[in-house]
């Protein structure tokens, strides 16, 4: 298996770290809400590899960056 090692910034990885869970939240909205079992199934797999990628992301990040970096609120402080 390939890899790509990626370097990131703090403001890039918030970036898509935000993507991701945003991601994540649409993908669970649609196996919530579809009375599609193949959209339930197809999306659902999808769903667990995403939480297998931004699991330990998350872990990582906070704890290089603080935590902070899961704060993706667009109001002034």
């Amino acid at each position: 298996m390939s890899k790509i090692n990626l370097s990131l910034t703090e403001s890039e990885l918030k970036i898509v770290l935000e993507a991701l869970t945003d991601m994540e939240t649409k993908m669970a909205h649609v196996c919530a809400t579809s009375d599609n079992e193949d959209e339930i199934s197809d999306i659902g797999n999808d769903l667990i590899e995403l939480r297998l990628l931004v699991k330990p992301l998350v872990k990582r990040a906070t704890r290089e960056f603080g935590e902070n970096i899961n704060n993706f609120s667009r109001e002034s402080l």
